[in-house]
């Protein structure tokens, strides 16, 4: 299962509004630590299906909501619940940190 792609006209309905709680990858495509991390995040996706949707936002391409969390460097990922930031993960971290920091988060 591959991260949705949502974009700033999306982010409301997808991420802010969903009733499971999201883990967003904001990322760029010259990102190199972006590119290590996307398989992981992708197991993250696979693994937890149902229980966690993932998306992926392409911070160049969408600079409105990426100026509205303050994302100052890639990869950062972000855990929403509720429509609100729950955890803020900033580098490509290994997944067993990632995994660590999403079980509390999930219902």
């Amino acid at each position: 299962m591959k991260p949705q792609e949502v974009t700033d006209r999306s982010f409301d309905v997808e991420v802010l509004k969903s009733n499971v709680p999201v883990l967003v990858d904001f990322w760029a495509t010259w990102c190199g630590p972006c590119k290590t991390i996307a398989p992981v995040v992708e197991e993250i996706a696979n693994d937890y299906a149902g229980k966690l949707k993932v998306v992926k936002v392409d911070v160049d391409s969408n600079p409105e909501i990426s100026m509205k969390f303050n994302i100052r460097s890639i990869p950062t990922l972000m855990v929403f619940k509720g429509g609100t930031v729950v955890e803020q993960l900033i580098g490509a971290l290994p997944k067993r940190s990632l995994v660590d920091k999403l079980l509390p988060h999930l219902n």
